[in-house]
């Protein structure tokens, strides 16, 4: 069994003619773009180059090295710090020694170039004071499986001879940058240092070299594994994958609610070959329990995952399955608290969330959970990267982890704690899932709009698949491919629906919030109204709203952490228009199925509401079509003065836009109306007729 398809060398010839700053740039975005190379926002690269001072016109030596936060495979130039290296070099000169080093972060800021507002990483220091101009530090899973074994340094000896030297783990800082810069001084061979549990820095006098090193390096261990590791790295394999899929929402409705009674949590759901492999194996509790040994993984994963039981002999007793999981919760989080006050000091920084961002289940795969779906999907990449570095370590030898102490040094280091106190508040809807019907229209497109912008991860359906396309895109590229997801729905469909909402809960662990807005608009005299007419109002608007309600409404119930349902009605609930019987009783429907489910919904915290709005023009599909002509020959005026008309009946004298719709709408979802259900809102610019009484 191989342990990894080998890395790649892609430097092509001709970046060499790029400048030193963009072949810095490129270069970083090579390694950055591979995660056998490095984990998403992990590893740094730097270049020394000669620039002119914008005050003295003097040439100086600036190190341009990645800033804190950021991703390689993405960086640009507004990515790396920037520093003075002989200022930066001037520090060594009041460094008080290894019990002050966290002290030294704070002279990095005097220390920049040029104005920079990039802050400058505690990695700083590995990459200043290596004497060559190019460096990379990489967290390969190769790298790091030799360097978590429990014979690691004689293994590096093995695989690289001379050209590779070793320093014992050590949390980075100004220290570690000193000893490897005294390591390298003294070893004028090695072209790489390996740190013990954390990854592998190399370096040379262009990027192509130092990009190629990094390269060759790695692929040094990737061959030593692939061509020594054992068939079972994790033992022989004891579980065969199931695909249950009624089952598997079961468990991650039960879960996911069960997580997010304080702060809701987004799921990622992983089922790669390592995880399969992993999970399904006779030693996972065992090799598990070690924990993550590289920081940067256990970071974002904490140190432990949680191992639940294999479950598929309780698939018909749900009580059972959720005593299981909350037993094992609980436990997670008292084992979790007894980590903490076991190593806590006077400074620490408080207790965090002590629930697992990281559970495995043998027969399916991994479950992530963080506050939002990015952060849960790179924290899923992160224990996939540390599965491949146990893997590895175990297939040959045995693995390895810090110990708790020193795990617990890192997890709570006050610098660490900085950077999350620098993160900006949450907003409204973080870690909530929306369900928007329609949502290729003008009141779904706004409404997605305004939940993306207030923290929320939006599930878009639509019968209109090219629109639909679209609308994705677009959100996408604003907001981020992670938060919006899209799927082709017809909501009178019994099968269509079903699916939707299977679909979602695998992609983001619930539903919180549904807007059911599908729509269609149709006019005609009551003596002229088919059968036909009146059955397609009634399958979209009350039947539609019916059977997604209805899927959604049951997935709130197992997620046991209340929701919110909001039917986008019409005036036309309140008050019928001349010529719109069919949709008037249709919309009219929407009132009482929302009040229906507001009684029965209340002991299970499941809110239902109504927004009404009134002649949305702007930007409106419905009305591009027939029902713009149909009601201006409704009201006998001109089809240009349609909008006119519907602006000047109102009270306030204001055209509603699809915008407006949104707000009401996000009242319903935030919880500004947590004691609200049963509930109207008018969004009409007050239309007398339609006066709630």
């Amino acid at each position: 069994m191989k342990f990894q398809k080998n890395v790649v060398n892609n430097w092509n010839k001709k970046f060499n003619n790029l400048s030193q700053l963009d072949q810095l740039i490129l270069r970083s975005n090579l390694l950055g773009s591979d995660l056998k190379v490095t984990n998403f926002g992990g590893g740094n690269t730097s270049s020394k180059i000669m620039m002119k001072d914008p005050i003295t016109k003097k040439n100086e030596s600036i190190l341009f090295v990645k800033g804190s936060g950021g991703d390689l495979g993405s960086i640009k130039k507004d990515g790396f710090a920037s520093l003075y290296l002989d200022k930066f070099n001037s520090l060594k000169d009041i460094y008080r020694g290894f019990n002050f080093e966290d002290e030294m972060v704070g002279y990095y800021p005097m220390c920049t170039f040029n104005n920079n507002p990039r802050a400058a990483s505690i990695d700083t220091p590995l990459h200043a004071y290596v004497p060559f101009p190019e460096v990379d530090h990489t967290h390969p899973d190769s790298i790091i499986a030799l360097a978590t074994m429990k014979n690691g340094r004689d293994i590096i000896k093995k695989v690289y001879g001379d050209s590779m030297g070793w320093l014992d783990w050590q949390r980075p800082g100004f220290d570690l940058g000193l000893k490897m810069e005294s390591l390298i001084h003294k070893n004028k061979n090695i072209i790489g240092i390996v740190l013990g549990h954390h990854g592998l820095f190399t370096w040379a006098n262009t990027s192509e070299k130092c990009y190629s090193n990094s390269i060759k390096l790695i692929k040094g261990a990737q061959t030593y594994l692939n061509n020594t590791i054992k068939k079972y790295s994790f033992g022989k394999p004891i579980y065969k994958n199931k695909s249950n899929s009624d089952f598997e929402l079961k468990l991650i409705t039960t879960i996911r609610g069960s997580l997010s009674k304080q702060n809701s949590k987004i799921l990622h759901l992983d089922k790669s070959d390592i995880t399969l492999e992993f999970v399904n194996s006779e030693n996972l509790k065992k090799v598990a329990a070690i924990g993550t040994s590289c920081p940067d993984h256990f970071l974002r994963t904490k140190r432990l995952p949680m191992v639940l039981p294999s479950l598929s002999n309780l698939i018909k007793n749900e009580t059972k399955i959720k005593s299981v999981i909350q037993n094992h919760l609980d436990k997670y989080k008292e084992a979790y608290t007894k980590y903490y006050n076991r190593n806590k000091s006077k400074g620490s920084p408080n207790l965090r969330d002590p629930y697992p961002v990281i559970i495995l289940i043998p027969e399916y795969g991994m479950m992530s959970f963080a506050k939002n779906k990015s952060t849960a999907r790179i924290s899923s990449e992160f224990f996939c990267n540390a599965m491949n570095v146990m893997k590895g370590a175990e297939g040959i030898s045995q693995y390895t982890g810090l110990t708790e102490k020193e795990a617990f040094r890192i997890e709570y280091w006050e610098l660490e704690e900085a950077k999350l106190r620098r993160m900006p508040a949450e907003k409204e809807l973080a870690g909530k899932v929306a369900l928007i019907t329609g949502a290729a229209g003008g009141i779904g497109s706004a409404t997605a709009i305004k939940f993306l912008s207030e923290g929320c991860c939006v599930i878009l359906t639509d019968i209109d698949k090219k629109s639909l396309k679209a609308k994705h895109d677009e959100l996408s590229k604003t907001f981020g491919k992670d938060v919006v997801h899209s799927l082709l729905m017809d909501v009178t469909s019994e099968s269509d629906v079903k699916n939707a909402v299977s679909k979602s809960i695998n992609y983001f662990g619930g539903i919180d919030i549904l807007v059911a807005n599908a729509g269609f608009s149709s006019a005609a005299l009551f003596e002229n109204t088919t059968s036909k007419l009146w059955d397609k109002n009634m399958d979209i608007l009350a039947k539609g709203s019916f059977l997604i309600s209805r899927e959604v409404y049951q997935k709130m119930i197992e997620q046991n952490n209340g929701g919110s349902i909001i039917f986008i009605a019409s005036k036309n609930s309140l008050n019928a228009s001349k010529g719109a019987s069919a949709y008037s009783v249709a919309k009219s429907s929407l009132l009482h199925l929302s009040r229906s489910i507001a009684l029965e919904g209340s002991a299970h915290k499941i809110r239902s509401n109504v927004v009404n709005p009134d002649a949305v023009i702007q930007g409106s599909k419905i009305w591009q079509g027939e029902w713009k002509k149909q009601r201006a020959a409704s009201n006998k005026i001109s089809i240009k003065n349609v909008e006119d008309f519907y602006k000047n009946r109102s009270l306030l004298k204001e055209s509603i836009l699809p915008e407006d719709i949104a707000e009401g709408i996000y009242f319903f979802a935030s919880s500004k109306s947590k004691k609200s259900t049963g509930n109207i809102i008018n969004v009409d610019g007050g239309n007398i007729t339609s006066f709630t009484r």
